[in-house]
This record gives structure tokens, sequence and C-alpha cells, in this order.
């Protein structure tokens, strides 16, 4: 079509929609949502929540009543991410994916490129088939290890890890929850727009292949020189941490009041600032003691404290200052006594938004806090009392045998393997085989995705792959209550026509531009948006813009909605766009800017590729 015809068409169609009372209301309930997701004031789950509740309330306005509030909780897409996150759960408690890791890692070596191939092409895979959160979760201690054995900084594998996923999350629908509710969203436009439809299973994957390659090629080959070297190859905790400026010891002396007393008494003795990581007796080191442990003359706390507490330790009743504040060059971290490791503060940990309180911490996980990383950065001194963050990476000491089941909890990632990892193994096979069946049934269409999960999921209880109360902890409950909350809000936007009117301001700004410019500039607009809220939010909020948008131009509202799609699931910005990139946060040892240093020149790229692919395969 011709430039003058397309600006005709233009004009034509884009008639200024009202802008209604209705519109504004929903518009500042969308720059309220908005201020929430980025100022993180509530828990992302609580927002959700709270847009439940201001929808409804201003029903008169937003059209939205109680019921259809919170109908995002019976919405297909909800129930359909739930189960899928269901089934990734029993396929991570096989150990397939581990394995998968360290077979593919195998050939490494200490080869930097093949090591990010291994990384590439364990991960992407993977990703297009189980949601790419859990993905992550059980790689990073996979590829540390492996950037270990290579000498290797772990900082030049961990962001490709999660960069991985998130393209390889392209390659199916049940890729990303995204995928699925953007599917949803556009059967829903479907009777406004006839161009638009529920996906299908594979409905994108050729694109999806394309994108893997050419991201997957610049990791391989470009990506890591603008990666620094943020964490040394093989580092030394202990220093990396610098632990021996915060580690003491201190004896019970001989008539000290604190000879039968426990080490709960010690540490009300000592104060609030201190924190007892060992209890040394006749030689015989016990890590991360109990607080119910006696103490008997002779025995040597190793403690942890701040600097200034330190000094004021040689004034302790009942024990006595030894070998000054070094004891971290004398601490062993072999695994007979102690395994020192990271973990990190996974995506829905019951320890976000928590203060740091490393007596209860030991006694709950059974691990003593050495360090502690918040938001890519070193709390050098005070710890006691920090707010704990998804991503937040805390430097423990554990015994041997408790490393495998910090490895089986939910709310922490360990990032290092545990020396004998406890996997349902033997149920491997069954669960690889349920996941591609109902694969399989929904691609075949013989019944609907959501069906074909839900039975997945019975059958992996049935069959001994989870047990049944291991399907509450599978999923990411803020992502389901999320969806739930943002469901109805595109709901509104659309009802109230803040929608068209959003789209026509689009068309009058772009619509002398080429329909594949628009295109591209709704892909960046969701790229930069995804940043600093949820890609699930992007997707409600700009889906319905992007379908409207097109029609005024007279372009092909289906491959808007691909745009919009690809672009939020696919965010390398900052480590607050996508969850996977929290996770690698703390053990890459990253800055912010380390994410955007290699993530922006990704982005362009992926844009334009994207963009092209979308003009080849559906047209604009």
């Amino acid at each position: 079509m011709a430039l003058q015809e397309r600006v005709s068409l233009a004009q034509a169609t884009a008639t200024r929609p009202e802008l209604t009372t209705d519109a504004l209301v929903v518009f500042g309930v969308v720059v309220l949502a908005l201020i929430l997701f980025l100022t993180e004031r509530l828990p992302i789950d609580v927002t959700a929540i709270l847009l439940i509740v201001v929808l409804a309330v201003l029903e008169p306005w937003t059209g939205v009543d109680p019921e259809t509030a919170v109908s995002g909780f019976a919405n297909e897409a909800t129930i359909t991410v739930l189960a899928m996150l269901i089934l990734s759960g029993g396929i991570s408690r096989t150990g397939v994916v581990q394995e998968l890791g360290r077979r593919m890692a195998g050939f490494a070596g200490d080869s930097l490129r093949k090591q990010l191939f291994a990384t590439v092409a364990a991960t992407s895979p993977v990703s297009g088939f189980l949601n790419n959160t859990p993905v992550v979760a059980l790689l990073v201690p996979v590829v540390t290890d492996v950037a270990n054995r290579g000498n290797t900084s772990p900082s030049k594998l961990l962001i490709p890890l999660s960069y991985a996923s998130q393209m390889g999350g392209m390659l199916t629908l049940i890729g990303t929850s995204t995928n699925i509710l953007a599917s949803d969203i556009s059967a829903r436009l479907g009777s406004q727009y006839p161009e638009l439809h529920r996906f299908s299973m594979f409905e994108f994957t050729g694109l999806g292949v394309i994108v893997v390659l050419v991201g997957g090629l610049y990791l391989i080959f470009v990506g890591h020189y603008l990666l620094p070297e943020r964490v040394p190859p093989r580092a030394d905790y202990l220093e990396e941490y610098a632990v021996g400026d915060y580690l003491a010891d201190i004896a019970v002396t001989p008539g000290s009041p604190l000879v039968g007393e426990t080490v709960r008494d010690a540490t009300d003795a000592l104060g609030p600032e201190v924190d007892v990581v060992q209890v040394i007796h006749d030689a015989e080191r016990s890590v991360a003691p109990r607080q119910a442990t006696t103490l008997r003359e002779g025995d040597v706390l190793v403690v942890r404290t701040n600097r200034d507490a330190i000094t004021t330790l040689e004034d302790t009743v009942g024990g006595e200052l030894v070998g000054g504040s070094n004891s971290a060059l004398r601490l062993p971290t072999d695994a007979a006594t102690g395994v020192l490791t990271e973990l990190v503060v996974s995506l829905d940990s019951r320890l976000v938004g928590e203060r740091l309180d490393p007596e209860a911490f030991r006694e709950e996980f059974n691990a003593a806090v050495l360090g502690l990383r918040s938001h890519g950065e070193l709390v050098a001194d005070r710890i006691v009392g920090k707010r704990l963050d998804v991503g937040d990476t805390l430097l423990v000491q554990a015994p041997p045998d408790t490393l495998d089941r910090l490895a089986r909890r939910d709310d922490v990632i360990v990032a290092r393997e545990p020396p004998r990892p406890d996997y349902r193994a033997d149920k491997a096979p069954i669960a690889v085989a349920i996941m591609v069946a109902v694969v399989a049934v929904a691609a075949l269409e013989l019944y609907p995705i959501l069906i074909a999960a839900l039975a997945g999921v019975v059958a992996m209880v049935v069959t001994g792959v989870l047990e049944p109360n291991e399907l509450y902890d599978a999923v990411e409950w803020d992502i389901i209550f999320l969806l739930a909350g943002v469901i109805p809000l595109g709901i509104a936007l659309e009802a109230s026509g803040g929608a068209a009117y959003l789209a026509w301001l689009v068309v009058q700004s772009a619509g002398f531009l080429p329909p594949i410019a628009v295109l591209w500039l709704f892909y960046i607009l969701t790229g930069l948006l995804t940043e600093v809220i949820s890609n699930n939010a992007s997707v409600v909020l700009l889906l319905p813009v992007a379908a409207a948008a097109a029609t005024g131009i007279g372009a092909n509202p289906f491959a808007f909605v691909l745009a919009v799609t690809f672009a939020a699931s696919t965010a390398f910005l900052g480590p607050i766009g996508y969850q996977t990139n929290l996770f690698v946060y703390g053990p890459g040892g990253y800055r912010f800017g380390d994410y955007f240093r290699i993530g922006a020149p990704l982005q362009l790229l992926l844009s334009i590729v994207t963009v092209l692919g979308i003009a080849a395969f559906w047209g604009v």
C-alpha cells in the first residue's frame, strides 16, 4: 500500500474517540498500578489484590462488577499457568533439568565459548516447555559449578543463563506465563478483530527458533566481552564477603557464668549484634549450633558481629576475646566441617520482606549467616535487621548433610550443587512422558491446553512424581495473584474506551510512519515498560492498544500482538525486569549497569530480528 493511501486510511479509520470520565478513572487506576509496581511499596501479589478491590469499588466508572473483578482467578490463562507451574515442579523433582545441564556442560572444559554454548544449548530448549523461572533456579548451581571447574568467572555465564531462558520461553505457547496470558487476551479481542485468535502450541516456534539462534550467537561470541569478571574464578567466599573483618573467637573462661548455659543465653549476654556461628569443643566444631546447645568450660564461640561491636567484646562478661578478629583465616570450610555456599532469596520465598535474624535463620535452616549481598552490593557491616528482597544473596556455612535439604527448599536457591543430590530419578521417564503427552494433546488440539495441563497434574500425583502436599509448593503464588489482578484491569481498559483512545494517540503521532516502523516502536515500548513493571502487566495494558492501533493504520493486528508478546518476555536491560535476572544478580556479583551493558545491544538486535521475522511470517 502506498504511503499516501495508508495515511488516508489512517485518517479515515482513526476517528477520535471520546475521552470519557470512565476512561479517565481507569487511566487513574493504571497509573496507580504502575506506581505500585515501580516502587514496590507493596508486594506484587498485594498490589494485584488492591487492583481487584479498587476496580470493584469504582464499578460505576470502570464497569467492573465484583464478579468480573475476581474473574481473573477463574480465567483460563490463570489456571493454565498454575497447572504448568506444577508440571514444571514435577519435572524438577526428578533432576532431569540438572542432569541435562551437567551432560551438556561436560564437554565444555575450560573453554569459555564452549561453556557459553553449553549454557545456551541446555537452557533455551528446556525453557520452551517448562516455565523458565524454575529452570534458571535449577541451573544456577549447575552453571556456577561449570564455571568453577573451568576456572571461569561465574559472572561470564550467569546473565547469559537468564537471557537464554527468556529467549527459549518464546519457542512455544507454554514457555512463559506471558505467552499463555497473551493468547487468552488475543482470543478475547477476536470478537473485535477477526485476525486475532488463541495461539496454538507452536504458533510462533519458527520465529522463536530464529530468536534463540541469533541471541545465542550474540551471547557466545559477543556478549561475554561486555561482562566484567565481578566474581573471580573459584572465588574465595570468605575473602569476597570480607568475612574476616566481622568474625571473632570468644573463649568460655573458667568460672564463667556462661558455663552450663546455652547458645541462646550466650547470644543474649553478648548483645543483639552478635550471632554465634560455630562452637568449638575439644577441637570439634559445631557449625550453626542450635540455640539449646550447652556450653562448657574451654569452649570457643566463633561469632559474627559488626566491626564496632568486636572492640566491645573485650569487656564481655564470662568470655575472653582470643585470636583477634581474624577468625575467618582459621575458619575451616571443608566438606567434613561445614560447607560454604550462597543462598539466593527466591521469588516466592517467605523471607521476602522479612528482616534478617541470624539466630532465627540458624534455627530454621540449620545454617549460619556469614555475609549478605543486597541488590548486588555487599552489606559490609550491619546485617542484623536488614530487610530481605528477591535476589538478595546470603553467604552461609552449613553442615554437609544440610546442603541437600536446603537445595530442596522453595525459599532459597542454593548457588552450588549439593554433594549428594536427592532426586526422584526413577520417576524421570514418567515425568517426561507426562509432559510430552500434555504438549502433544494441546498441539493436536484434541483438548484445550487447560484440560491437558490439569490432566497432567493429576497424572503426576497418581504416578508418584509429586506428593499431594508438593502441589502447592510448586506454584509461584505471586504470579497467580498478579494474573488475577491485572486481567480485570485489562477488561476495564477495553470497556471504558481507554485502549481505543490510547490507540488513537498512537495513530495520530505515528500514523505517517510505515506500519513496520510502528510495529518496531510497539516492540521497544513494551520492552521498556516491562523493565519497570511486570511482563504480564505490560501485555495486559498494551495488547488492546496495539491491536486497535494496527487497525487504525490498516496493519495486521496479529503482527502487533506478537510483537508485544515477544518484547514482554525478553527483558534484558536491568535486573528487575524479569525474575530470572534477579536469581543471578547475587551469585554473579553483578551491578545494575552490567545488565544494560550486555542487554541493550541484545534488545536492539532482537527487536530488529523479531519485527522482520513477524513481517516475513505473518505480514504487517
